[in-house]
């Protein structure tokens, strides 16, 4: 008889669910891996090639730098002249909506999964992240999941955001807390060309 991690007996069927749940989770980690080795390739527009062909949507003008990491990209969408920093995380394991003009800092960490510290199986949940247009991400900032990061945003370096941030808001901290905001509001700058060699 088969038991499922927790011992409850399982059906024929429901282990046939089981072995295919698990076998698409092994092709997922292979494509996650492959995408892993892309991200060490030194061209952008090869990058993007790849990333666009593994299913995540990637806007005119737009630079991945090296090193970034996906989990699930399929439900990850990047807007129009957005720059992603080197060795970051983009969570795609729910739906992650990054605008326009968006300057991503290298080493920050986009999650919309986490687990539930308090269920008895430390089940996953899962919620959107939505970065709106000309945010500004600074390094090692981490967005956790369900956020909504509103236009124009400024995030410090080194905070956790763990809730909404409003439109022009400058956050900073653990948890991340408002300190101050955007005096410019009508924003219309283009963040240039990506570097050659990152």
């Amino acid at each position: 008889m088969f038991k499922d991690k927790a011992g409850r007996p399982l059906s024929f069927s429901e282990l046939i669910d089981k072995l295919i749940t698990r076998f698409k989770t092994v092709l997922l980690e292979f494509e996650v891996f492959l995408l892993h080795l892309t991200g060490c390739l030194p061209s952008h527009n090869l990058r993007k090639l790849i990333y666009k062909t593994a299913g995540i949507k990637i806007g005119r003008g737009s630079s991945l730098h090296m090193h970034i990491r996906f989990y699930n990209p399929k439900n990850i969408k990047i807007g129009q002249d957005t720059i992603i920093g080197e060795g970051t995380v983009l969570d795609g394991r729910d739906n992650l909506i990054i605008g326009d003009h968006v300057d991503i800092a290298s080493e920050v960490m986009i999650y919309n999964s986490e687990h539930n510290i308090n269920d008895e199986n430390f089940s996953a949940i899962t919620d959107q992240v939505v970065i709106e247009d000309y945010v500004f991400i600074g390094p090692r900032a981490i967005i956790l999941p369900g956020v909504t990061i509103g236009k124009g945003a400024v995030i410090g370096a080194g905070a956790v955001v763990t809730k909404d941030i409003p439109p022009f808001a400058v956050a900073a901290g653990v948890p991340a807390k408002i300190i101050g905001e955007r005096k410019l509001k009508k924003l219309s700058y283009k963040l240039g060309r990506a570097a050659w060699f990152r």
